[in-house]
């Protein structure tokens, strides 16, 4: 396995700390007066989420993770778990509620989505950033709301609920942020 000395910090590089996989989300170089040069680092614990903060001295190095991302195609649940599909070699990995965390809330059969696997286990995955979905249940809209500010709860066909305009009625469909959870817009039927 690699190693990464300083000089090749930067966002998004992952890499192992006492056996487990983080990611470098932000790093900061700083040069005092005196002394060796310091890097910053924020790092993300890949399997738990929780955020660290660590400094290095200029000259040391960290483990490289050997984390892969793949293309994977949502099968279907199964029980607490969601089967993922590689795209490429058709391997099969499960994930837990907890690691699909709020994204798994967004997803349905067939969706193509980002997978995770360190050490041949999968750790994490990443929808897409939007994603169109039919409104499931609502309450109907009152006659002559159409303020545009005005909003109100939404099911979602996935059970997802969301906030969305007064106007939205059932059998919608709706764009939705998988990051934030945020209606964007309403949209036509995705082609099957």
């Amino acid at each position: 396995m690699g190693t990464y000395s300083t000089n090749e910090f930067k966002k998004g590089l992952k890499v192992q700390i006492d056996g487990t996989p983080y990611l470098m989300f932000e790093m900061n170089f700083r040069k005092p007066g005196k002394g060796s040069a310091l890097y910053e680092c924020k790092l993300r614990n890949l399997l738990r989420g929780t955020v660290m903060d660590r400094t290095y001295k200029a000259g040391a190095s960290l483990e490289s993770a050997d984390v892969e991302e793949f293309n994977a195609q949502y099968l279907y649940r199964q029980g607490e778990s969601f089967v993922f599909m590689n795209n490429e070699d058709f391997e099969q990995y499960e994930l837990t509620e907890e690691q699909m965390g709020d994204a798994g809330k967004f997803i349905k059969e067939n969706m193509d989505c980002q997978v995770m696997v360190w050490d041949n286990q999968p750790i994490a995955m990443t929808p897409p950033n939007h994603v169109i979905l039919q409104v499931e249940y609502c309450e109907p809209a009152a006659k002559g709301n159409t303020a545009t500010n005005v909003s109100k709860p939404v099911k979602l066909e996935t059970g997802a609920e969301i906030l969305a305009p007064a106007f939205i009625n059932i059998g919608d469909w709706l764009r939705v942020d998988t990051r934030t959870g945020e209606y964007i817009e309403r949209a036509k039927e995705p082609e099957s």
